[in-house]
């Protein structure tokens, strides 16, 4: 079926209104059931919430994919499928909080049913390496790539709004590169997963009334997995692999300074800590809201690079590169990694809180979040050396 930009802009609405609906009663199932949860030391929440908000995310994204998306291919039904079995693994998880081999034997076995009906990356394209062929580990490869991209959002999870905006956005961009690239089915899922998020933030948003849980946090990561690989990595674009990494790029990054903090320190990297970057924002000062909407810039300002590397003419397709398109796109390149690299900067302000308090022991605690706040807001530090 030939599918329109309206096609998407409905189902997505659709899938935002029936998520809206549903998220304040699966609150109250949710207080019913237990699934609650409380203030702790690595939560920035202030007080008990329900979870399992993601059972109205899959409510909202699965009607809509029966109605947009089931008449196809018969891997549709097997996508439907996956996505029942891993909100029913994460709901499970938000009620009695399984061990880390169950949640992970869990998911592979809800990838299981798209990938052996054809979801599966056989071949992919790489800028100036072209075609790359797969061979028989095709499968086990693209399991293996939709396990870490639930577990990427999964572990992303942390701060009022923060999942469900950060996958909107990712959703938007792979929609708009999706019907580029004429994979319009993918690029209704992409929609789809998009509304389903947004119509969860409108209770998500701090402060929060509900948590999505692993429920809906794996949720949203299947998805995002599964658009990545239907949207663009069948395809024989030469920024194949490229596209859904940039998307991607503050969840993965994320997920990566923790994992290998957690390595360092020989922690077990399936123990949650207080790493990430929602809780070093925390820790500097910001409120959860300006956490939140500093993370929603920088994952925006990496997917319009990824938009306008598909939309902006650099090359002709043949290995030659134009220079005008190549000057934009260096150019937003350059601007995207400047944001990034600020932000970075930013957390630092860690480093330099506890620098002025060694370098200046006689300051006041007072004295030194004053230096930190202006730091902030001008922009301007001092060196930073490595304590």
């Amino acid at each position: 079926m030939n599918f329109t930009g309206l096609d998407a802009f409905w189902a997505g609405l659709f899938a935002a209104v029936v998520t809206y609906a549903l998220t304040p009663l699966t609150a109250r199932l949710a207080v019913r059931l237990g699934a609650v949860d409380e203030p702790r030391g690595r939560g920035l929440s202030e007080r008990p919430t329900p979870l399992l908000g993601g059972l109205a995310i899959f409510a909202g994204a699965g009607s809509a994919i029966a109605l947009w998306l089931l008449g196809g291919h018969k891997e549709w039904s097997a996508i439907l499928w996956g996505a029942a079995i891993i909100t029913a693994v994460g709901a499970l998880d938000d009620i009695y909080d399984l061990p880390a081999p169950v949640k992970l034997a869990g998911q592979i076995v809800a990838v299981l049913p798209p990938v052996l009906t054809g979801v599966r990356v056989d071949h992919f394209t790489l800028p100036f390496v072209h075609r790359v062929d797969l061979g028989g580990s095709g499968e086990l490869l693209t399991i293996i790539g939709l396990v870490a991209v639930i577990n990427v959002v999964n572990l992303s999870d942390g701060i009022d709004g923060l999942a469900a905006g950060v996958c909107a956005i990712s959703a938007i961009a792979l929609s708009i590169i999706a019907f580029d690239l004429d994979k319009g089915s993918a690029g209704v899922l992409a929609a789809i997963t998009a509304g389903a998020a947004i119509g969860f933030l409108g209770h998500n948003f701090h402060p929060a009334s509900i948590f999505m849980g692993d429920c809906g946090s794996n949720l949203l990561g299947y998805l995002l997995g599964v658009v990545a690989v239907q949207g663009s990595l069948k395809t024989n674009a030469l920024v194949a692999v490229v596209i859904p990494l940039i998307v991607l790029a503050v969840p993965f990054l994320d997920t990566t300074f923790v994992v290998l903090k957690r390595m360092k320190y020989g922690r077990p990297v399936y123990v949650a800590d207080t790493n990430h970057f929602h809780h070093r924002f925390s820790r500097i000062g910001f409120s959860q809201r300006r956490t939140v909407l500093y993370l929603y810039a920088w994952t925006a300002s990496l997917a319009g690079l990824a938009v306008a590397i598909r939309f902006v003419p650099y090359s002709d397709n043949h290995g030659h590169l134009k220079t005008p398109g190549t000057i934009v796109i260096i150019a937003l390149f350059l601007l995207v990694l400047l944001a990034s690299v600020y932000l970075v900067y930013v957390l630092e302000i860690l480093k330099f809180r506890r620098f002025v308090r060694t370098a200046e022991p006689q300051r006041t605690d007072a004295e030194v979040d004053a230096e930190v706040q202006r730091s902030l807001e001008t922009g301007e530090f001092e060196a930073l050396s490595d304590r």
